[in-house]
């Protein structure tokens, strides 16, 4: 899939406000060939960074495009967009590269991030098993977003029981080439990310409660 399906021309060169000072992270991860790169280029009010390259015969037997046909470029290191919240909040998205052989940059990509979008292909599941593990081993909170291209259709109930997704992990359809549709899978994350913390802070005032602590400013020691 080509990158930046519907980009707005004059939002391409969005300079940063200098009043800008509190930088949000949130990371794009999936399989080879599932649309990262696209949904980024799609939200990102800048022309985005991107690391791909050309895949050539030396790929052959190490990199698999069975499922991605047309697929003539990859990305090698991350793909890298930004989205202006306020006058003081940016947010920054970093895709991950889908090969295999690049998994050992997740981690860092990982690292600070308030949570991550899986990009998976009903395809192709199987390779999100790899994304989902890496983010819960960093107890990173993330949402599964199902993009569309065209192929066997399966319900979102049949993708969330292969993929064993727990119910409480939002699981939703998007069209990666679509800016708005892919601005509202962004959306979804921020509303299971603050519903988390709204989660934690009535655990931690219940827990407190069974402490006898009437301090709100502490509830955050109650919260496991």
């Amino acid at each position: 899939m080509d990158s930046n399906g519907s980009e707005a021309p004059a939002a391409r060169r969005t300079p940063l406000r200098g009043t800008a000072d509190n930088a949000l992270k949130i990371v794009v991860v999936g399989g080879f060939g599932v649309g990262k790169t696209t949904l980024v280029g799609a939200v990102s009010e800048i022309r985005p960074l991107n690391t791909e390259e050309t895949m050539t015969k030396a790929g052959e037997g190490i990199d698999d495009p069975s499922g991605a046909w047309g697929k003539r470029s990859t990305t090698v290191a991350f793909d890298f967009g930004r989205i202006t919240l306020s006058a003081s909040q940016v947010l920054y998205l970093f895709g991950a590269p889908g090969q295999e052989r690049f998994w050992f940059l997740w981690d860092r990509l990982f690292s600070g991030a308030l949570g991550a979008v899986v990009l998976v292909d009903t395809r192709r599941l199987e390779e999100s098993w790899y994304a989902i593990d890496r983010l819960e081993h960093h107890g990173t909170p993330f949402i599964v977003a199902r993009n569309n291209f065209g192929g066997p259709t399966h319900t979102l109930e049949q993708v969330r029981e292969a993929l064993d997704l727990p119910a409480d992990v939002p699981l939703v359809d998007c069209d990666a080439r679509d800016r708005e549709s892919s601005k509202q899978v962004l959306i979804e994350l921020v509303r299971h990310l603050a519903a988390r913390v709204e989660e934690a802070a009535r655990t931690g005032a219940a827990l407190a409660a069974t402490e006898g602590i009437t301090d709100p400013s502490r509830y955050e020691e109650c919260t496991p």
